[in-house]
């Protein structure tokens, strides 16, 4: 399935329980869909939500209400089953708010332009965290639930770890020489994995986050979207339009599975029974693939095309276990951890 959005979208989201998607987009407006398998997407909502760009959404509230970021500095609640706004929270940040993503029932982060990082308490609609984590945009974010620990990447080429308990940021990594555009943790928590704009996936050890442990090779431009599917592999989306289908440890970039043209594939998410894989691009379109349809292409080809990293010790899988859960707007596998925030927007 195919939307024609008509203008270009930064982000997209899935609601936690319905045939919703929404679309963020570069006139500041939210788009809201209502898509099925068998019909043609329908147009629910149309809503100006910013005066400058829309970068981020998010669902939220299980899904009664939908939140988006902006240049503007401001974070608004659209109420979804109506378009109204619900509140708007005005100089969120000094700069361009650029991510978000869910942290507990109560808590929400976002990420700016200039590498700070807020912590929001939903019920009083304060900051109880900040921190000044990176140097230049935050590009990415994930959190990690059981050791209350907030990773994020930067377009000053590092990754920061904060810790929402210590109340500072407790690792980064030394800087690298390409942009860190997206990051996803894989194998039970003990690899970080973040996309570069220069193409190669970086690969950090948990606990050793001063330099990556390994680099896999292959994606020809910069990755700007990483979605976890399991533990082993996760889906890419690039600058050259191409969605694949990549393994890691052994790392090895399967095949490709979709794509947009020649054009750069903004963001992906997957819907909430993770049927669907959601994708936009610069193309104006934001595209539903049948995943089990995908995957099952997949296993019938008979190319496979290997990749090994550079490291020497790329099986050594010997650090820590963490507790570890996706977060929305970093891999967005399925509405595990999409929280409520009903409280921070609760009086217009």
């Amino acid at each position: 399935m195919e939307i024609n959005l008509g203008k270009l979208p930064f982000d997209l989201d899935f609601h936690p329980s319905s045939p919703l998607v929404a679309a963020a987009l570069i006139s500041g407006d939210l788009y809201l869909y209502r898509y099925g398998a068998d019909s043609q997407p329908e147009r629910l909502l149309q809503v100006s939500a910013h005066d400058e760009s829309c970068r981020a959404v998010r669902f939220v509230d299980s899904g009664r209400a939908v939140l988006t970021a902006s240049p503007d500095c401001s974070i608004l609640a659209t109420d979804v089953e109506t378009g109204r706004a619900i509140a708007r929270l005005e100089e969120a940040h000094e700069n361009s708010i650029n991510r978000l993503v869910n942290l507990t029932e109560t808590t929400i982060a976002s990420g700016d332009d200039e590498g700070c990082i807020k912590v929001w308490d939903t019920r009083h609609r304060s900051c109880c965290n900040s921190f000044d984590a990176h140097e230049d945009f935050v590009s990415d974010m994930t959190f990690i639930s059981g050791t209350k620990q907030l990773l994020a990447t930067s377009g000053d080429g590092s990754l920061s770890v904060c810790s929402l308990r210590k109340n500072k940021v407790q690792a980064r990594s030394e800087f690298s020489e390409d942009e860190l555009l997206s990051l996803v943790i894989m194998k039970g928590g003990k690899k970080v994995v973040c996309g570069s704009q220069n193409g190669p996936l970086l690969l950090y050890s948990w606990g050793h986050f001063e330099d990556c442990s390994d680099r896999l090779l292959g994606h020809p431009m910069s990755v700007d979207t990483l979605l976890k599917l399991d533990e082993d592999t996760l889906i890419s989306g690039s600058e050259d339009g191409v969605i694949r289908l990549v393994g890691i440890l052994p790392n090895r970039i399967i095949q490709p599975l979709a794509e947009h043209s020649e054009y750069p594939i903004e963001g992906l998410a997957f819907s909430y029974d993770r049927k669907f894989l959601g994708s936009i691009s610069h193309d104006q379109m934001l595209k539903l693939w049948d995943v089990e349809e995908l995957l099952n292409n997949n296993q019938t080809e008979p190319n496979i095309k290997q990749v090994e990293a550079d490291s020497e010790d790329s099986d050594d899988m010997d650090m820590d276990l963490i507790p570890c859960q996706p977060a929305i707007g970093s891999t967005r596998m399925d509405g595990n951890g999409r929280y409520s925030t009903a409280n921070f927007f609760a009086d217009l």
